[in-house]
């Protein structure tokens, strides 16, 4: 997918701010307990999802965000489809006071390509 210059250039400026792991890196902190969010629309995650990953789209991260994790401290990664999106809320989250957060990079593709489990 192109995305559009503005985009690119807003992610990579919150690229700088925010921690990314790695698929393998990601798998071993979610197994070790880190709560895993896709960030996807509903549709993308209806039509498959990273295997125990938890939803919770982009558009109401902000607002269900301390409902379903209310501990500030916990480890959070997010993953979209390519990781770019998950940046942004990861972001989003940091500035909420979210201390422990982390944007997969690669998103949903890679880890797909990678043969990681889904569901």
């Amino acid at each position: 997918m192109s995305h559009a210059p503005g985009f690119l250039a807003l992610v990579e400026a919150m690229r700088q701010r925010v921690k990314e792991v790695s698929i393998a890196q990601a798998r071993e902190r979610q197994a070790a307990g880190a709560r895993f969010i896709d960030v996807r629309e509903q549709s993308e995650w209806a039509a498959g999802h990273a295997a125990g990953a938890e939803y919770l789209g982009k558009g109401v991260i902000e607002r269900d965000i301390e409902a379903l994790v209310a501990d500030k401290d916990a480890e959070i990664i997010l993953y979209c489809g390519g990781g770019f999106r998950s940046v942004l809320a990861a972001d989003a989250l940091m500035q909420m006071g979210y201390t422990n957060v982390a944007s997969m990079a690669g998103g949903w593709r890679e880890w797909k390509e990678s043969g990681a489990p889904t569901a």
